[in-house]
This record gives C-alpha cells, structure tokens and sequence, in this order.
C-alpha cells in the first residue's frame, strides 16, 4: 500500500511520484473506508484531480487552502473538509502541514454529507482517525478495527458545519466580482455598489447571489475577510496590522466578526487550534510506521 509516512523532507517530485500511485491505488482497493497519513513542506500544491471516493481532508499541523470550481475551502488545525467523490479539487499547503484522509466509498452509509464543507473535529473523530490509519488498509475489517471504521463513518455526518467556504457564484458576472473582493478585501462593500457592477437590480442580486452561493452577501464578505486572515494571523502576523489591512476601522470591529464567525477571539482561535494541533500531533509523529 503507498503511503506518506516517511516524505515530510522529500522533495517535490517524490510527493507527485506518492500522489500517482495512491490516486491509482484509490481506485482499485475495496473496502467502505481507507485512511492515510501525509506530511508536506510548506508551499506545497497537490494540482487538481479527483477520485472516485469522497475525501475527509483532516490538518493536524498547518492550514490548507482546498480550491474547487465552487469555490475555495480553507482547512485549519482542528478541522477537516469533506470532498464528495468526483469533485475536481487542488491543495495548497500555508506551512509544514500533517494530514490525516480518510477516502471514504460513496453510499457507504446513508445521511453522508452530499456537498463541500469544512467540519470541527470532535476529540472522538479525531482519535478514530488516528486508530483508522493503524489498521490494514483495504477490505472489509472484522472485530476491533472493524467497529472503530464503523463508528468513524458514522460520525462523518454528526461532525459541525464550520463557516471556512468561500463558494463562489456560478454567473460570471457574480464571480468576477468575488474574485476582485477577494484579491482586495473589505468590509464596506455594498450590494448597491455589487448589484450596479453586474448590472442587476438589488433585489435580482440579493437573490441570484443566494441562490448560487447559499449566503447573502454580508456573510459571504464577512467569510472572505476571515479568509483573508487566519493564513496571516498563523503567520503570526499583529491582529492590528491584519484588520487595518482588510479595511476595518477599529480592531475591536474585526475581533467582533471573527468571534461571531468562529466562537473565540482571533488571539483564543490560533492559540488553541496551535496547541491543540501539536497535542494532537506530536505523539503520533513520534510513534511508529505502520
């Protein structure tokens, strides 16, 4: 079986090599579920394909950047994407980044999620996904490895809906507009400004922007500018220099939309998810290969 174990210092060209022939050997296992471990440097970029199992994407360490037609997914530590089988993806790694997937067969069990989304992960979630990669891979499993890929599957669809998506509308009018606000971020646009620079009436906006989206445009600016963020806030960058950047006129104004969108305080948020993810990380990184 290929897997990542041992590449977190390889370079570009043996990550492509690994990424082939697991992609190839993704398609020709069996079994409900496999799951596989991955280090990557920082920079990295997995290019666009797809597979015929959906993709829990889990970061211990790192953030990814997930960008689809849809739109674009960004997967901090504590969290994990969920990719439908067939959909055309690339990753981008923001630092060194540990990865934990798990490909799961459609209709594996019923109540899968059917769309894109980031999802917390749950201290149960996370220790079956790092229980799951210690088992063989491929096949049906019996006995105890059998009940923990049981019971992983079957918390896929009870994990929380995190708001890190940024999909992006299908009219191309709409979507030229979101990929300008999202080279330059702010939180003053309008949806008169919006609704003029498409050529529609408000109303014809405000409905074409959430049927195509599913968020009006207050939230999806709002996410856009909290995407905008946490890559620069991990970095370590000040809370003050990154919301004068996005064009907030007072720190306290931004630190109130990032707890409105995310539960904590920008400071609270990467402290936890940082020291959470070495927590989580180091003593797997330190174990043995399977």
């Amino acid at each position: 079986m290929p897997h990542g174990r041992d590449i977190f210092r390889a370079g570009n060209a043996d990550l492509g090599r690994l990424h082939e022939s697991r992609w190839q050997w993704l398609e020709e296992v069996s079994g409900p579920a496999v799951a596989l471990p991955t280090e990557y440097p920082d920079g990295y970029h997995v290019p666009q394909h797809r597979h015929s199992r959906s993709q829990l994407l889990h970061a211990l360490v790192g953030v990814v950047l997930v960008t689809t037609r849809y739109g674009r997914w960004m997967v901090p530590p504590d969290h994990a994407m969920w990719i439908p089988a067939g959909t055309e993806h690339s990753v981008e790694m923001l630092g060194d980044v540990s990865m934990r997937s798990v490909y799961v067969m459609p209709g594996a069990i019923p109540g899968l999620p059917e769309g894109l989304r980031v999802v917390g992960v749950t201290e149960l979630m996370h220790s079956l996904i790092v229980e799951s990669e210690k088992l063989p891979q491929g096949g049906e499993l019996e006995g105890r490895g059998g009940l923990i890929m049981n019971l992983l599957l079957h918390e896929i669809p009870t994990l929380p809906e995190r708001p890190l998506g940024l999909p992006f509308p299908s009219d191309p009018r709409l979507a030229a507009l979101c990929r300008r606000f999202v080279a330059a971020p702010s939180p003053h646009a309008t949806i008169d400004e919006w609704a003029d620079a498409a050529g529609m009436s408000r109303r014809s906006f405000t409905r074409a922007f959430h049927r195509q989206t599913g968020l009006s445009l207050s939230t999806w600016r709002q996410q856009a500018c909290l995407f905008a963020a946490l890559p620069r806030l991990a970095d370590g960058e000040p809370i003050t220099r990154v919301a004068l950047d996005l064009g907030y006129d007072s720190v306290p104004a931004f630190i109130t939309m990032f707890k409105r969108m995310l539960g904590a305080s920008p400071r609270g948020y990467m402290r936890g998810a940082r020291d959470e993810g070495m927590r989580r990380a180091q003593p797997r990184l330190e174990g043995p290969a399977p």
